[in-house]
């Protein structure tokens, strides 16, 4: 496969398992929001011969979508096909096409709204099509540091790995990154006024595509859903206050968080439960992926103000939990994550399953960390659950040990 290089291109952590899923199926999706470097990361790995075609052009997606074979006939394999999802149509198609020659990698895909584009992947490319998520960029990705690391996990090699290439976690470091956001438009400066980028995406990408899939008509009772729904990141999710403060039904309120979910603008963490007990919460936290964008929604005018600000907390917890997904979704894994909460009040904020033991993290906006912290930790073996090595990610400096098997981590470790 020939590379192009591009002095502007940041490299992404994807890059590897793209090609490793490139290997191996004939077909291979890449998903995510509009703006965060889908089509740049495919430009970047394809080779000349790989033909590119983008269906945000109307005469192609009329052709895509009237005449599937004749489409495919002009643009036959290898092939990248562009924002995919406006002409399901297509799918059948390239099922034909990959089974009569599955070379592996001929067809390369990219889309943008989750909802009908996996229906369609999953009634004709069952088996057939490796599925990838990209988010905005990593911290690590946006300062190209080092990245190519395991997922994060606490304890082991892996934090070892991080330590070795930190980025600062001052106060003003940290907020300054999550006011700013993760889109690649702003991190590397292409975009310099961070308000009209913002105001441009929610105008043109969630009232258009998102909007416009819900088959919405009311656009200020949208708005008033999208800022109510970043007003709540690092929240317990609660349809029923959705509801009432946008003025929706209950059903709406969940059709349209579900759609949020699906285009990967939120990530709904579902909440760990144990049949050893009935004392503990099922319901999921919110959390917004981009917080530059929900800093933006919930019109915080600087990184300072929000630093200060009754969000200060929420907003860190998600921007911690966004990176560490970004670290196994970008290693092309899926990650079992759940937070914990229960009738008594105590809580964790993310538990890791992996490899049939839980790893408690604790998010905190402290430069101090005790021992007491980790109180909620203990209650996981008395829940029936075979608890590994913890981590408190803070806003110190260093990092150091707070008991046999728990760590407190910077937050510029991730």
């Amino acid at each position: 496969m020939t590379i192009r290089r591009n002095i502007d291109y940041h490299s992404r952590t994807l890059e590897e398992a793209w090609r490793e899923a490139a290997d191996q199926f004939p077909a291979l999706l890449l998903t995510g929001p509009r703006q965060v470097g889908k089509t740049s990361l495919l430009e970047h790995l394809r080779a000349e011969n790989r033909a590119y075609v983008t269906l945000d052009d109307m005469n192609l997606r009329a052709l895509a979508r009237s005449d599937p074979p004749l489409f495919l006939q002009q643009f036959s394999p290898p092939v990248l096909i562009d924002e995919v999802q406006y002409a399901p149509e297509l799918f059948p198609a390239i099922k034909q096409a990959v089974d009569r020659h599955p070379v592996p990698g001929s067809v390369w895909l990219t889309g943008s709204q989750s909802f009908p584009l996996m229906k369609g992947i999953s009634e004709s490319l069952a088996g057939r099509v490796a599925i990838l998520n990209l988010l905005g960029f990593s911290a690590r990705e946006a300062d190209r540091r080092p990245s190519d690391l395991p997922p994060f996990l606490p304890g082991g090699g892996a934090v070892a790995a991080r330590k070795s290439s930190p980025a600062p976690t001052t106060l003003a470091a940290v907020y300054e990154r999550i006011w700013r956001g993760s889109f690649p438009a702003l991190v590397t400066g292409r975009v310099r006024d961070r308000d009209l980028f913002y105001r441009s995406y929610v105008q043109t990408y969630l009232q258009r595509d998102v909007r416009d899939l819900l088959k919405v008509g009311d656009l200020d009772c949208f708005m008033r859903f999208l800022k109510a729904t970043a007003a709540r990141t690092g929240q317990l999710l609660n349809y029923s206050d959705f509801a009432r403060d946008c003025g929706i039904s209950v059903n709406t309120a969940r059709n349209w968080l579900a759609v949020l979910q699906a285009s990967h603008q939120v990530f709904l963490l579902p909440a760990w439960h144990s049949n050893l007990s009935k004392r503990l919460y099922t319901t999921p936290k919110l959390h917004f992926l981009d917080t530059g964008l929900c800093a933006y929604l919930t019109e915080w005018s600087s990184p300072a103000t929000l630093a200060a600000g009754a969000m200060s907390g929420a907003i860190l917890e998600s921007h911690v939990i966004a990176e560490i997904l970004k670290s196994w979704w970008h290693r092309g894994k899926d990650p079992a994550l759940y937070h914990y909460r229960d009738k008594d009040g105590r809580e964790i904020d993310l538990l890791i399953a992996h490899d049939g033991h839980l790893y408690p993290v604790e998010i905190k906006r402290a430069a101090l960390v005790r021992a007491h912290d980790l109180a909620a930790f203990r209650l996981l073996e008395r829940r029936g659950a075979e608890a590994g090595a913890g981590a408190v990610l803070s806003l110190s400096s260093e990092g150091f040990a707070l008991d046999r098997t728990t760590e407190n981590l910077p937050i510029g470790w991730l």
